[in-house]
């Protein structure tokens, strides 16, 4: 069974920031969160963003969301 791996999905996250240029609090300000905790959370693997979080995070990103979440099979 499939499963996502958090923490490598959460790197990946970082990583695609770091090459986008892009800040944690410019995706708070992209996501219109009021605090930056849930983008720490996504970018230490302990949460995954939510589905509608996640086609914004590819549309910043100019990627599919299969190139942001890691699976594990």
């Amino acid at each position: 069974m499939s499963t996502v791996n958090l923490k490598a999905t959460g790197a990946n996250i970082k990583r695609m920031m770091i090459n986008g240029g892009l800040s944690v609090n410019d995706l708070q300000k992209i996501l219109g969160f009021n605090t930056k905790n849930a983008i720490y959370k996504w970018r230490r693997g302990e949460t995954m963003p939510s589905i509608d979080n996640l086609v914004i995070l590819a549309d910043v990103f100019n990627c599919k969301l299969d190139d942001i979440v890691i699976v594990d099979k």
